[in-house]
């Protein structure tokens, strides 16, 4: 899974740099998104069909790898910023964190029926194997 490494890391680097830009032009001083940046970024390679004619066979493995493997590390590097604040800046910092819970939750079934059948039974072969 080393493949795709150093496209990942070049992902992080100009998302770091897009958002660090993105805090100074807002005056705020911080990186605002930048492993979004990355994160889309990387998403955007690795579905761009040229991208992947150019880049050899064995890379394919490792950029789905990392692909699939980006969205949960950004998800827990989130869920651990700033809980404690959000937790003091009151009710409606708990009641926006839930409504986005609950959305995900309700629109979760919503994306799979838009999933084309052939993907779908697919997914369901390579986690029987």
């Amino acid at each position: 899974m080393i493949y795709g490494v150093a496209l990942l890391a070049g992902c992080m680097l100009v998302g770091s740099f897009i958002g660090n830009l993105l805090g100074l032009l807002t005056g705020l001083g911080s990186d605002i998104g930048g492993v979004g940046f990355a994160m889309l970024l990387l998403l955007i390679i690795t579905n761009s069909k040229k991208a992947t004619a150019i880049l050899p066979k064995d890379y394919e493995k490792g950029l789905n790898f990392w692909r699939e493997m980006f969205i949960p590390v950004i998800v827990a590097m989130s869920a651990s910023q700033n809980v404690v604040s959000a937790l003091d800046g009151g009710v409606l910092a708990i009641t926006a964190g839930l409504a986005v819970v609950i959305m995900a939750f309700i629109l979760v079934p919503v994306f799979n029926k838009f999933t084309p059948k052939e993907i779908a039974k697919d997914a369901e072969k390579e986690g029987q194997a």
